[in-house]
């Protein structure tokens, strides 16, 4: 039983089998639908979906909307940067030459806990700034592991790991539901 207002009421019913070859009744998958929104929202530090939800649809239980229009918030403990995947920030530089960064793909591709890897590099004159953002599955791999494949790629860490989550972040605030 759904309430009017869960995203989950009009998905069909559907039956299952489980692993003892019972059948269960079940609903089918709810795929993501397109959601556009003009409003933006700036991740702050300490922010909650719940209390996004409320101050936007005076309904703290819209939280879900708020996921929907943003795909890169799985879950509501991804705001928060406590979510089953991390992303951090990793400092990097090379001694010589042109950054290896196929050599740091192919060896973070390689972790199966990695979920992505993000090269930026910020230039400031002659001064060149590198960082690779990593989202990962902190259960499967740590960040010293992460810190190792980096070096041996061929680049030097030149500071600790920092936590790159959604703080700052803008996201999407869809229109309230009509009806």
């Amino acid at each position: 039983m759904f309430s009017k207002r869960s995203r989950y009421r009009a998905v069909p019913d559907v039956a299952v089998l489980d692993a003892k070859g019972r059948v269960l009744p079940s609903k089918a998958l709810r795929l993501l639908p397109d959601v556009t929104g003009t409003f933006r929202h700036t991740v702050a530090a300490g922010d909650r979906l719940d209390q996004v939800a409320f101050r936007y649809y005076s309904q703290s239980v819209q939280w879900w909307r708020v996921c929907d229009a943003s795909p890169q918030i799985l879950s509501p403990l991804d705001l928060l940067g406590q979510g089953p995947l991390v992303t951090m920030r990793f400092q990097v530089a090379v001694a010589a030459g042109d950054p290896p960064w196929a050599a740091l793909r192919t060896a973070l591709a390689a972790k199966p806990a990695v979920a992505d890897a993000l090269f930026q590099e910020d230039v400031d004159g002659d001064r060149v700034a590198r960082a690779v953002l990593i989202t990962y599955n902190p259960r499967g791999v740590t960040a010293e592991t992460l810190v190792q494949a980096i070096i041996d790629a061929g680049f030097q860490v030149t500071g600790p790991p920092a936590a790159a989550g959604q703080v700052g972040q803008e996201i999407v605030i869809p229109p309230p539901a009509v009806g």
